[in-house]
């Protein structure tokens, strides 16, 4: 029994789906609203509100601002069930199924992704990315999560507000951009400038507030003889005064070094016809062009030629009365309806299937060419690519034939051979733009009309990479200049291992790894290339290797002996903690001993080997003697298991191997630290001229916690190597 207070929220959200969305289950947005309001029950907000208030406006925002379905609408109530109460993905798989379950388990998945702060890494950006291609709902409702979020800022710490804010305004508003969510995206913008520079968000929004009536005035003394003119055409229409938004007025005035007063654009106003035919709008421009006289260059005809994410309009600038310069939009009902909800207007949705609609394709495909990359550009060159990707403007071209090609702005010759195939890119030699030669930088303008010259013998320059802009082409470069590389490194791997054979030696590529880390080669890629360039005389190294390797071997046994010794007192701890060994499932003390050629301890899976007379020798499963004992000896293997811990953690040991430099233990420390609170038991690190070496004692939850902490340490910079120490 939902109580009257509740009973009212749910009646407004039935109340909105039904007039938003196509078909609504009331049953199913009834069932999900009642489970999310029992599972956050107890959890209030940042602002002392019930919690469930905020999973309640974000499905809000998704049957009113971003209406979909209403899958959408009870995904949007469950979004948080699973991240922040009991309830697991199995229970709403169970209870709503693999639709609403999916799409939960993505927009929480999302929600860690920012939250471990790994948003600039690559392989988050592509999970991000997969589970858009996946369901594209699951982005929609962090679209609505994050605007919700951001409606509510104030009641958080300003550290946390900075951030959030500065994540919002990076990611999801570009994101909203490409989505073509042109409402969510402004909001979010403006929401994050409010926060990010207050002072200039207050000034500029006194500035208007104070001329509001001024404005209104004048839009008014300007639309009069054009409605008149519209009435006497009987077309059908209703026009808005577009309010400019505070972070595009901020940097307007930042790019053009003005105030406010000389923003000309202040005054914005939209024309959205009531009509099916796209002539329409060229007529009321032509009737609006004879009213006031326009400015031909700031005329753009989006609905010939719309915009990527499916944006369409005419957009044109004209010289209103007294001078001031007034920006016109003029669309039909369904072209403002795509501006509005951009990828949510395409939505269609039959038979339990989600599906896109062709005019979504386009947008589809950039997502897969993002992909195409996976296994070679490194994070920061995939962050690079998503930036260019997501924000971009654009200029259209044309072929020798005529044909339109969508190019981002600031794209050059190169741009366009790639994107009409690799091949004519890779080998493009010059190119023509309206019938002149020109250099392979130039910057192409919208109208061009471009010719690729091409020649067999011409491969990428690596220097492309510093002018092209779009993806593909920086893609394409930067794969062609790897490939080089990887064979130019294969050369030199042939000759350091056939000086190899002529010394007689043998060195494994881990050897050698550690080898040229000491000389301050990072890895063996670059040493091989440098061997192929002649950089590096082999027999030299080689024989430097053999002085080190005999001047080092007394100085390095001590070491040896010390890090077992370490080893020795960490297994001893890791055993103190527990009360022994459990043996088919009872708790009754016997007699055990633990094997010292794997060291077995706790969070380890164990087996236990009966021996004669010294009880139960306990072993690691995946030691190398029991491997060969449950084949040979089977029947003296036992089910041993370490005792419940309660919740309480357990010791593990990790080497870390690295470049020494100023703050670097710090550095390490911190990153275990701040990840979930973990605790150091011992940290013991031996420098060694440049390099160093060292081995941590932490208390960790599990393996995963231990994974997630591995993972932390080798980000921190000048980390070589993190692993598990087994002693």
């Amino acid at each position: 029994m939902i109580d009257a207070q509740f009973q009212n929220k749910l009646d407004d959200l039935l109340d909105v789906c039904r007039r938003n969305l196509r078909a609504v289950d009331e049953d199913l947005i009834i069932r999900a609203f009642t489970l999310s309001l029992n599972a956050h029950k107890n959890d209030l907000r940042a602002s002392g509100e019930p919690y469930f208030y905020h999973p309640y406006e974000v499905a809000m925002i998704v049957a009113k601002e971003i209406p979909l379905d209403d899958v959408s609408v009870a995904s949007a109530l469950l979004h948080d069930v699973v991240e922040d109460t009991t309830f697991d993905i199995k229970d709403i798989r169970a209870e709503f199924g693999d639709a609403i379950a999916d799409i939960v388990d993505g927009a929480t998945k999302i929600t860690d992704i920012f939250r471990s702060h790994e948003v600039t890494q690559a392989e988050s950006y592509r999970k991000l990315l997969l589970s858009m291609v996946n369901d594209i709902r699951v982005m929609l409702i962090k679209f609505a999560d994050r605007l919700h979020n951001m409606r509510t800022l104030e009641y958080l710490p300003p550290e946390k507000q900075q951030r959030l804010a500065r994540e919002t305004l990076d990611i999801y508003a570009p994101f909203a951009h490409r989505f073509g969510l042109a409402k969510i995206k402004w909001e979010l913008e403006d929401q994050s400038f409010k926060f990010l520079h207050r002072a200039e968000y207050d000034q500029i929004a006194r500035q208007l507030k104070s001329r509001r009536r001024e404005r209104e005035n004048y839009i008014k003394k300007f639309t009069t003889p054009i409605a008149k003119r519209l009435a006497e055409e009987s077309i059908a229409y209703e026009f808005e005064g577009r309010p400019k938004h505070l972070f595009s007025i901020y940097n307007k005035m930042l790019k053009r070094a003005k105030p406010l007063d000389e923003i000309y654009d202040l005054f914005a106003i939209r024309f959205i016809l009531d009509t099916k035919d796209n002539n329409d709008c060229f007529l009321v421009y032509g009737i609006i062009s004879e009213i006031y006289k326009p400015i031909p260059e700031r005329f753009k005809d989006y609905i010939s030629i719309p915009k990527k994410n499916g944006y369409q309009s005419i957009h044109t600038t004209v010289v209103g009365p007294g001078g001031k310069l007034v920006e016109v939009q003029i669309r039909t009902r369904g072209m403002h309806e795509v501006a509005e909800k951009g990828v949510a207007a395409h939505w269609m949705y039959k038979e339990n299937k989600s599906s896109i609609d062709k005019e979504l394709e386009t947008w589809v495909n950039w997502v897969r060419e993002i992909f195409e990359q996976k296994n070679d550009d490194t994070p920061k060159e995939l962050l690079e690519s998503f930036k260019l990707n997501l924000y971009q403007d654009e200029i259209y071209v044309f072929t020798p034939k005529g044909d339109l090609k969508i190019l981002p702005r600031d794209a050059t010759p190169v741009d366009y051979a790639f994107e009409i195939h690799s091949n004519i890119g890779y080998h493009c030699i010059g190119a023509k733009v309206n019938g002149r030669i020109v250099p392979l930088n130039s910057l192409l303008r919208s109208g061009d009309q471009v010719e690729i010259i091409t020649s067999k013998n011409q491969n990428p320059n690596p220097d492309w990479d510093k002018f092209v802009v779009s993806h593909k082409a920086k893609a394409h470069i930067r794969r062609w200049v790897r490939e080089e590389l990887r064979k130019k490194a294969e050369e030199g791997k042939d000759i350091w291992e056939k000086k190899l054979k002529r010394h007689k030696l043998h060195y494994n590529e881990d050897d050698l790894l550690k080898i040229i880390h000491t000389v301050k080669i990072e890895n063996l890629q670059s040493f091989y290339l440098d061997v192929a360039e002649h950089r590096i005389d082999p027999d030299l190294f080689i024989e430097d290797i053999v002085i080190r390797a005999k001047h080092a071997g007394e100085e390095d046994q001590k070491p040896a002996e010390e890090s077992q010794s370490l080893f020795k007192k960490f297994i001893d701890s890791a055993r103190e903690l527990t009360t022994g060994i459990s043996i088919l499932g009872s708790s009754d003390n016997f007699m055990h001993q633990y094997a010292k050629c794997c060291n077995p301890i706790p969070g380890d899976s164990i087996v236990g080997f009966v021996t004669i007379g010294e009880g139960i020798r306990i072993h690691r499963k995946d030691c190398k003697n029991v491997l060969s004992k449950r084949m040979a000896e089977s029947e003296r293997i036992v089910e041993v298991s370490w005792p419940a811990a309660n919740g309480a953690d357990f010791i593990v040991a990790v080497r870390v191997y690295g470049k020494d430099r100023p703050g670097l233990l710090s550095d390490v420390t911190h990153a275990i630290s701040s990840f979930q609170n973990t605790n150091i038991r011992s940290v013991n690190i031996d420098s060694r001229g440049s390099l160093f070496e060292g081995q941590i004692i932490l208390f960790v939850k599990n393996t995963e916690h231990l994974t997630r902490v591995v993972e932390k340490i080798k980000r921190v910079e000048g980390i070589l190597e993190v692993e598990r120490f087994f002693g």
